[in-house]
């Protein structure tokens, strides 16, 4: 791939990093990503994946912009409200980057599309608010060897990691083996929310993606980054393979995908 002059212009701050340069920038331009979710997490990673030049974001969420999504969703406008997500998030991302390819699927993952959804994306992004999209998401991810970058937000607090059990890492269900009961979960609309933290998040998810994209830094994987806004606190915690994994060990149960 050879950039053209208008590509040199838009990335010169990318190709002025020695870890990054030409090369890096044409991985970026030939990547494909799978973004799960355009809300709070997702519209930050929409933003900052399509700033930088990934060539093809596919955007998964059935979901339509409702007011109370603007505290935190910036990608979403008020002339918005009422228009389905993907939708929105499509005319906010070429109005960055023209250049981008958003591939649209609005739709809910489920256990019958999750694998076909995923199969021709490099990388996944999950950016979705409940349990259990994150582990059909994940198994999903297992059994098509596809590297998923995870982050979750609520009240003040956020996580990070990144998950790859086809190369030796942990999977999500290493550190969290089994969904929560429902009841003892809180969402964003019970809990609340401060708006900066999903950016701060889903910034943060961003650069995980474009990392493993180009390959450079240390990844997440077996990575644990826990975020506190109210002390500007964080702490990495390290996380081993489960070797009694029900997904990803030798001594697995779960064959397909279920969830």
């Amino acid at each position: 791939m050879t950039l053209s002059e208008e590509q040199i212009e838009r990335y010169a701050r990318h190709i002025h990093l020695k870890e990054v340069g030409t090369e890096g920038q044409e991985k970026l331009l030939a990547a494909k990503v799978l973004v799960i979710g355009a809300g709070g997490l997702g519209s930050p990673l929409i933003q900052y994946l399509t700033a930088a030049g990934v060539g093809t974001i596919g955007v998964v969420d059935d979901d339509t912009v409702d007011m109370s999504n603007l505290q935190r969703q910036v990608l979403h406008t008020t002339a918005h409200v009422g228009s389905a997500k993907v939708d929105s998030a499509m005319d906010g991302a070429r109005a960055i980057n023209p250049g981008v390819d958003i591939v649209p699927h609005r739709e809910r993952l489920t256990s019958d599309n999750a694998r076909d959804l995923i199969h021709d994306y490099d990388v996944v992004a999950d950016g979705s608010d409940n349990f259990e999209t994150r582990f059909l998401i994940n198994d999903a991810c297992f059994f098509e060897k596809k590297t998923l970058v995870s982050a979750a937000v609520l009240r003040f607090d956020g996580q990070l990691s990144t998950y790859r059990p086809h190369t030796g890492s942990p999977c999500y269900r290493c550190l969290y083996p089994e969904p929560p009961p429902p009841d003892d979960v809180w969402t964003c609309e019970q809990a609340g929310i401060l708006g900066a933290v999903a950016g701060v998040m889903g910034s943060l998810q961003a650069t995980e993606v474009l990392k493993e994209i180009m390959g450079i830094g240390e990844g997440m994987a077996g990575r644990l980054l826990i975020y506190d806004a109210l002390d500007l606190s964080t702490r990495m915690v390290k996380v081993k393979p489960d070797p009694g994994c029900a997904l990803c060990s030798d001594q697995a149960t779960i064959t397909t995908v279920t969830t």
